[in-house]
């Protein structure tokens, strides 16, 4: 028994992936959209690491991606104004900033250049499984039937309640996202990004070829807006929430007073994805941010859901039997992704230092930076590359 066809429900980014991906390992895809067309506008920037761009050659898109991306090949810490210079790796290619925007339609694009085949307005409601095969069942009373379902539908994913319906959701960080490119004369070199963490609340900044600043705010809030509540909200009162956060902060009070409300971008609450118990059940498997999302902090949550679909493909390709398949896809990957996850759960707590913690960091940073270790820390990570061509060797499976 082979597979030989695949459902993949969610168009955002792991979706697109992984139908290309298999479709490249043989297997006929259809990629089913619960939006009326390709998702191009949700959500603002985001960065990809050398391993995300490195699985793109795979699928065909790093070019793309390199020629649409804004390259960070330096990178500085900023507490209360005072700005450290990060040590890096050695002998990586850069950073690769890009719009999520822009992400998702040369992905798609690529996966339709491929021959993936894309449905749109199609929300999933109900899978059933039967001998030899699964039927997904949507909204508008139409069905697909295939050997597997993938679910790629992001954070929020019906596939993953109907693996587990006790399956734990996102957690909340207790934090917005917003963002905007903007004019403000700051001092930074060419392919630099400051993480600053301010009196009130954290910001990331960056150069744009162009002369303009990029940047990115992390607002506290106890209140939770989600994206369509957030973006329901006139965006000259998220300016002035903004203004008053960074007030006194520089250059964050710069760049919050000259950001235009045309120039913002409300990415509303920010997530991660604690553990989740079981990534596959049947032929239904889950992949992406349906399983594994850090916070923004890691500078690997695109990159890593990549990385999950394309395994998942080689697994599927070499391995007959969808629960083997599915289960050495989660042994490849599942230690990977909660080892990036642990890393970063520990920089979050300093997004919220409180003043006293934020001086002690100002004081002993000097002396952290002199410790650190790149490559221990970021080198597994970043030089992480997936052997496309070798065959996958088949997990044991529990009986």
């Amino acid at each position: 028994m082979s597979i030989n066809s695949a459902i993949v429900i969610g168009g955002g980014i792991s979706g697109p992936v992984t139908a290309t991906a298999l479709h490249k390992a043989g297997i006929d895809v259809t990629v089913f959209e619960a939006y009326p067309g390709p998702a191009y506008g949700i959500g603002s920037n985001l960065a990809l690491a050398p391993n995300g761009v490195a699985a793109l050659e795979i699928v065909g898109a790093a070019d793309a991606v390199r020629a649409a991306a804004v390259p960070i090949s330096k990178s500085s810490m900023s507490v209360n104004g005072k700005r450290f210079d990060l040590p890096g790796l050695e002998n990586v290619e850069p950073l690769r900033a890009i719009d999520r925007p822009v992400l998702h339609e040369i992905l798609h694009d690529d996966a339709v250049a491929a021959g993936v085949r894309f449905e749109y307005d199609k929300r999933l409601v109900e899978v059933e499984e039967h001998a030899g095969g699964v039927t997904a069942i949507f909204a508008d009373g139409s069905s697909a039937t295939a050997d597997v379902l993938i679910g790629a539908d992001g954070i929020r994913s019906t596939v993953r309640t109907l693996v587990d319906p006790k399956a734990p959701g996102p957690t909340y960080l207790r934090m917005l996202g917003l963002g905007a490119y903007t004019e403000c004369d700051i001092d930074l070199e060419p392919e630099q990004m400051v993480f600053a963490f301010g009196k009130r609340a954290y910001y990331l900044y960056w150069a744009m070829p162009d002369g303009r600043i990029a940047w990115g705010a992390n607002l506290p809030s106890e209140q939770y807006y989600s994206l369509t509540e957030a973006r329901s909200i006139p965006a000259e009162e998220w300016l002035r929430r903004l203004r008053e956060a960074y007030a006194g902060e520089e250059p964050g009070e710069r760049l919050a007073r000259n950001t235009t409300a045309e120039e913002l971008a409300v990415v509303g609450a920010l997530h991660i994805m604690p553990s989740v118990p079981h990534w596959y059940r049947g032929r239904i498997v889950l992949t992406g941010d349906a399983i594994h999302a850090p916070s923004n902090t890691s500078g690997q949550g695109a990159s890593l859901a990549i990385e999950s679909g394309i395994e998942l493909a080689r697994c599927l390709r070499d391995i007959d039997d969808p629960a083997r398949a599915f289960a050495t896809y989660e042994a490849l990957r599942r230690p990977r992704v909660e080892g990036v996850a642990a890393r970063v759960a520990r920089v979050n707590q300093t997004k919220a230092a409180g003043p006293i913690a934020r001086k002690a960091m100002q004081f002993v940073m000097p002396m952290m930076l002199k410790r650190m270790d790149p490559e221990k820390m970021l080198g597994g990570e970043q030089r992480f590359r997936i052997d496309w061509e070798a065959t996958v060797r088949p997990a044991k499976v529990d009986a």
